[in-house]
């Protein structure tokens, strides 16, 4: 496994353990994060343990052209329960992925260190966030990396039923009018592969990286 220092470089993806870790350690710089997503890698680890890396193969993607949506939640979108935001809440976004009970799983993957890391991304306009709101509240998002044509999603949440997908819908169609070719979503997750995603590999999405950063 290797260990990373104060240097500015991953090894090759190649090198990944058949659970697409690549690398330990570290730090969540901006340089390095950027570096990272440009390369194909996020980091993802719990509190307490250090950085890991990852370039998982195959990789979870969804194709902006491919985004499924149901007759039902066609009807959620135009029923005007919810009113869809970009950057209007970033730090609540985050603050919500964080703390947001979700079923089988402890504790968050969303420590101190990279609360504050993507909110300097942001700062920076890097980080974006898409916002649903009900009666004025904030009940549902997501952010992610925006690099060239490609984004890369890293959380999303949910106070009420469809919350996150009307969010996440409103989003991707937003970013297909901006010719975003490519969504990493990382990993599998049914709410995701309802929503029309699915796996490629490492190679292809390697591939799709270098033509739309």
């Amino acid at each position: 496994m290797v260990v990373l220092n104060d240097k500015l470089i991953f090894p090759p993806v190649e090198t990944a353990t058949p659970e697409g870790i690549i690398a330990i350690g570290g730090d969540l710089s901006t340089e390095r994060l950027l570096l990272a997503y440009r390369s194909g890698i996020f980091p993802w680890y719990s509190e307490g343990e250090p950085i890991v890396w990852w370039c998982p193969d195959p990789r979870f993607v969804l194709f902006p052209e491919k985004l499924r949506v149901t007759k039902s939640m066609q009807s959620v979108l135009n029923n005007g329960t919810f009113r869809f935001t970009i950057n209007r809440a970033f730090t609540k976004v985050l603050q919500n992925c964080k703390t947001i009970t979700r079923k089988e799983q402890e504790g968050t993957w969303i420590t101190p260190a990279i609360e504050h890391a993507y909110t300097q991304l942001h700062e920076q306009g890097f980080a974006h966030s898409a916002e649903a709101w009900m009666n004025g509240e904030l009940v549902g998002g997501l952010y992610g990396i925006r690099l060239g044509n490609v984004f890369f999603g890293e959380s999303m949440f949910s106070k009420q039923s469809n919350a996150s997908k009307f969010a996440f819908i409103n989003y991707v169609r937003q970013l297909q009018k901006e010719k975003v070719a490519l969504i990493d979503c990382q990993v599998y997750t049914a709410h995701l592969e309802s929503l029309g995603a699915g796996m490629i590999s490492r190679n292809k999405f390697l591939a799709l990286l270098a033509d739309n950063l």
